[in-house]
């Protein structure tokens, strides 16, 4: 009996936004997650500029907001 390692597929983001009370990640296969913004001070506390100045980071394993220094793995995200 032969087994192969199973390789799990990375989640990855492709957009990012907010509302009011939440942070929205658009997944690169389609799917889109909520989460509240107070789970995450620092982006709560952030003004909209400071929020929508994001980038991806490791082609969207994660996610990084320069202005208030805060990082978000996506795999790390609820539902993930």
């Amino acid at each position: 009996m032969s087994t192969s390692p199973v390789r799990a597929t990375p989640v990855l983001a492709s957009d990012v936004w907010f509302d009011y009370e939440m942070l929205h990640v658009r997944l690169a296969d389609g799917r889109e997650l909520s989460v509240p913004l107070e789970w995450y001070p620092r982006l709560r506390n952030a003004n909209p500029e400071q929020r929508a100045n994001w980038r991806l980071i490791g082609r969207g394993a994660g996610i990084h907001w320069e202005d208030v220094d805060e990082d978000l793995s996506v795999a790390g995200l609820p539902s993930c």
